[in-house]
């Protein structure tokens, strides 16, 4: 950071002259905030914002900060000018956002949103005058100064020297002196240009020039000859990201750089990184760090904060899932498969072609389920093609040999070959002759152990392909026979024993009901359906479909009115349990992006293992569940969009000029009762540092099945309004700060295009779908939602659960009672009930150091659980946070002491459940239930045995993450002493 007093004096000058009014996201791109210096003059200069009261009332004030740095003032005022001031040294703390009583308080919070608010902590009372701006860039650059101030204006508010050089003004210098090749002081501008760009890829040629030829115009100078100056300052307008800046002053005891402990702080505290330590942060400025001068002191400055960022350490995405992270040992209909349908075309089923190298695409983009259409071709050849591409037919030989040469290059798991046969008997047997010739000993045709009930694991299926096809029936002894037909493809009924032979664990059977198949289909046969009759049975029997599929696999393909080949929507046959979602990757768009995105947590070996409440024998699970569902922990999702980086013109777009006008959709699918999405505002003509500083929360209550899209639009287009979206499982988000790389319409990465953004995730239970506000309230033991237990009208089954309720709902008040003491906590440290232990115990130790009073806390870290207590006096809002502390610890302790005795009931309850469940079906009919009562006695049952299970989990969970908590303190709490 580099600071000079020439500028503050010029902008104190200019104070006299000053607008009532600056509207900070109007300004041009020079005013904009890429240094202390400049959030100093804005400062000094001024601007309205509203004070807020404590009765709620809001009044519009001129607020501006004096030249000599010292005091903030405000007017009019009905007090003095001497009284409506507010000296920087009695600063305590500036919080970002509504974290304050007065803020929180009902009758403001829906008036302005989250990120136009802060708060100054001030005084030794902790009082707060409370303020909202016009937008949250006026925001930013008053908290980021005036938390500067607070940092370092006690020990100095001379700062820099103007001769004296920064780290960062060193480096560029030596990067302008290494390009004067004749030392001539000076380098053309195209020269210029091209470094810039060089040293910030995606940045617009024009963009540079024209900086270039705006400060050379201000001094005066006219040409092609840039000078070090001038290159200098260009350097540090245009590459300076004003909301990194801004993150990086929060942490920074340096003041224009994070040294490794600053750094230490960061990664851990923000980025929820386990085990850093110096030596990790020392790498990472050895990395990351542009200047010598950094890099060997461990140093990172503006520049190597910002490449660190960037980097793929600080991608959304975990690196965990880049590789198989995942049980692979579960039966194989136990996960999505990831599939293709109608593999070789090209476009659609009307005018597409049939082409080789799509079948290469959909296997290296991690296919496990191909679908081949086979038919009568030339020279007794059999064939490939789809529909009416009869001039592009490919033959069959040259399918296998390219399925052999690239069925495992992504993924070393089975791959499913779903044949659809319209061959003649003579053919058929050609084709056989071809696959056991091509496909060798990788072809599976071992056949299927009547002993067991599920399918084999894909751990002990690697490198095999199985064929998903007709089988002749047991009964028949002859060299070919008649079979069952399907709706699919409508195959002829006449199928050769050579063929019949290949097929092993995936026998294609006709689906009747659910009912015929629960007594008679075999672990090993397959059923497909139309996507009209499954959406069918997921609105009509959600249970029972997800029932089904928890031993037979299914396939799913797209109904043939899809003469375009698009896409249905996989989310709607996932939440079924459906494993097999046939997609036709050749057409690009939203489902596309589900799909791929989706199969990108496990290591994208197109294997996803399925939630356990799908997979479980005895669970309840409905598809259409739209509230929390049983036996599931919902999470609270809160996602910060900051910013885009060079977001490029829609490909389609027939508007001149490059402008964008961006604005972002942040969506959720998965189960209907997560499926929402929140908008940004439109940020005017700018796409390459657009800012947006929005919030969102979203509760998701299946976090197994939920994936989180983000979609860049442009709202001034003419044609085309696509720039580019992201999709991730929910699962592989990571917690922090983060930047997202956007893809293209077709999947391809856009070069240097990103979101930054900040996620952070948090448990919650309890029904109702997100909204901006209101989700991360605490409950009282009278608003709190008690699970309960269902009847089944089973006298016997039902008495015992009904001794269960007691320890539920002790389950419950443990639960929710240590939960609301630590958002108690964290509010009172003027945090969201999103921050972690770290960044509490940080705030609690700040405000002590920082304290002009004397004021001595103790921690006692003999004891299991540690007490904070205050020795002496302290001001009202600490004895407060010293008494939620108390809470939370006491609350924490009553958990862990509790958890077993609860535990050991409910465990009870729920193994004799259990014993009834192989005979439930013969009891209830017994005391006369049958149909559909007897079916929801069963349901009823399930969802009991359910919910046992969570209530087990939930104390024992809440117990381990509170041990955590206490041994988190006892390290944190050290430097409060």
């Amino acid at each position: 950071m580099f600071i000079f007093l020439v500028l503050f004096q010029d902008f104190s000058k200019q104070r006299q002259v000053r607008k009532k009014t600056v509207s900070f996201s109007s300004m041009p791109n020079d005013r904009k905030i890429n240094s202390t210096a400049a959030c100093m003059a804005f400062m000094m200069e001024g601007c309205e914002m509203k004070k807020v009261r404590s009765n709620s009332r809001m009044y519009n004030r001129y607020f501006l900060l004096d030249p000599d740095m010292r005091w903030l003032r405000w007017e009019p005022s009905k007090k003095d000018s001497e009284k409506a001031k507010l000296e920087i040294k009695s600063i305590k703390e500036v919080r970002l956002g509504k974290k304050t009583p007065v803020l929180r308080s009902n009758g403001l919070s829906d008036q302005f949103p989250d990120e136009c608010a802060f708060s100054i902590i001030y005084g030794d009372n902790y009082e707060s005058l409370d303020l909202v701006a016009s937008t949250a860039d006026v925001v930013s650059t008053w908290v980021m100064g005036l938390r500067y101030l607070v940092s370092y204006g006690r020990h100095t508010v001379n700062m820099l020297e103007p001769n004296q050089p920064s780290l960062r003004t060193s480096w560029i210098g030596s990067v302008f002196e290494l390009a004067d090749t004749d030392k001539g002081g000076h380098i053309d501008l195209f020269r210029a240009t091209q470094i810039i760009k060089g040293l910030n890829p995606g940045m617009k040629e024009a963009r540079i020039e024209l900086k270039f030829k705006e400060l050379q115009k201000a001094k005066d100078q006219y040409g092609e000859a840039i000078n070090m100056d001038t290159f200098v300052e260009a350097y540090c307008e245009l590459c300076t990201r004003p909301e990194i800046f801004f993150l990086m002053v929060q942490f920074s005891s340096n003041k224009e750089y994070l040294d490794c402990k600053d750094l230490m702080l960061f990664v851990e505290v923000e980025q929820g990184v386990e085990g850093v330590s110096e030596e990790m942060c020392r790498e990472i400025a050895q990395k990351f760090e542009p200047s010598s001068e950094g890099r060997e002191r461990g140093y990172l400055s503006i520049d190597g904060f910002t490449h660190y960022l960037l980097s793929s350490e600080c991608h959304i995405f975990d690196p965990q899932h880049k590789r198989v992270c995942q049980d692979m040992t579960q039966p194989l209909s136990h996960y999505y498969i990831n599939s293709s349908h109608n593999a070789s075309l090209l476009e659609d089923h009307f005018w597409g072609s049939s082409d080789i190298t799509s079948y290469i695409r959909a296997l290296r983009m991690g296919c496990r389920s191909i679908e081949v259409i086979v038919w009568n071709g030339p020279d007794n050849e059999p064939v490939v093609y789809i529909g009416s591409s009869i001039a592009s037919q490919l033959a069959l030989s040259k399918i296998l040999d390219i399925i052999n040469q690239y069925a495992f290059e992504s993924s070393e798991y089975p791959l499913i070959l779903c044949l659809v046969t319209h061959c003649s008997i003579p053919q058929q047997r050609v084709m056989a002759q071809h696959m056991k010739k091509i496909l060798g000993d990788k072809l599976y045709v071992q056949l299927p152990s009547k002993d067991e009930i599920y399918l084999p694991s894909p751990e002990k299926l690697k490198g095999k392909i199985l064929i998903k096809a007709k089988k002749l029936p047991p009964n028949c002894m002859d060299s070919e026979g008649d079979v069952t037909d399907e709706e699919e493809g409508l195959e002829i009924l006449r199928l050769c024993r050579e063929l019949s032979d290949l097929v092993s664990l995936c026998k294609s059977v006709q689906f009747r009901d659910f009912d015929v198949s629960k007594r008679e289909q075999k672990y090993w046969e397959v059923c497909s359906f139309n996507e009209v009759d499954a959406n069918r049975f997921a609105n009509e029997f959600p249970e029972e479909f997800v029932c089904y599929n928890k031993r037979f696999l299914s396939r799913v393909y797209p109904t043939p009115m899809r003469i375009d080949a698009s896409n249905m929507n996989p989310q709607d046959f996932w939440k079924c349990g459906c494993q097999i979602v046939a997609m036709n990757y050749q057409t690009p768009g939203l489902m596309m992006d589900l799909n791929l995105g989706w199969f990108r947590q496990n290591g994208n070996c197109g294997y996803v293992l399925r939630p356990a409440i799908m997979r479980e024998e005895v669970s309840y699970f409905s598809a259409n569940a739209r509230d929390s569902l049983p036996g599931v922990s919902a999470q609270l999702l809160h996602i910060k969009v900051i910013s885009g980086q060079n977001l490029p013109k829609p490909r389609g777009s027939a508007a001149k000029g490059d402008v964008v006008e961006p604005y972002i959709y942040v969506e959720i699918h998965g189960i209907p009762a997560d499926c929402t999405e929140q908008r940004t505002k439109t940020v005017s003509q700018n796409g390459d540092n657009p800012i947006f500083d929005e919030s969102f929360e979203f509760q998701i209550n299946l976090p197994e099945l939920a994936v989180l899209r983000f979609v860049v639009l442009d709202d001034d287009y003419i044609g085309d309004e696509f720039i580019g979206q992201y999709t991730i499982p929910f699962e592989c988000l990571q917690p922090g700060y983060r930047h997202v790389p956007l893809q293209s319409l077709t999947g391809e990465f856009l070069p240097n295009t990103t979101l930054f953004i900040h996620v952070a995730i948090t448990n919650r239970r309890g029904g109702g779908k997100a909204h901006k506000r209101g989700i991360s309230v605490r409950k009282g033991r009278k608003a709190r939602e008690y699970t309960t237990t269902k009847t089944t009208g089973i006298k016997v089954v039902d008495e015992l659960f009904r001794a269960s309720t007691q320890p539920l709902r002790e389950a419950t008040d443990l639960r929710e009672n240590v939960q609301n003491a630590m958002v108690s906590f964290k509010e009172l440290c003027g945090l969201t009930p999103a921050a972690n232990m770290k960044q509490c115990i940080l705030t609690v130790s700040t405000w002590l150091m920082n304290s002009e009073r004397s004021l001595k806390v103790t921690v006692d870290l003999s004891e299991p659980y540690p007490v904070m207590e205050a020795q002496g006096p302290v001001p009202e809002l600490l004895r407060k946070v010293l008494n939620a502390y108390d809470m939370m610890i006491q609350t924490s302790r009553t958990l862990i002491e509790s958890a077993d005795l609860v535990y050991s009931k409910l465990t009870q309850a729920q193994r004799a459940g259990l014993d009834f469940h192989e005979d439930l079906h013969r009891i209830g009919a017994k005391e006369g239930l049958k149909g559909r009562k007897l079916q929801k006695a069963m349901e009823s049952y399930a969802w009991n045995i359910t919910v046992l299970k969570v209530k087990q989990s939930g104390p024992w969970s809440a117990s381990k993450a509170s041990i955590t908590v206490t041994l988190l303190l006892k390290r944190c709490t050290n430097s409060i002493d």
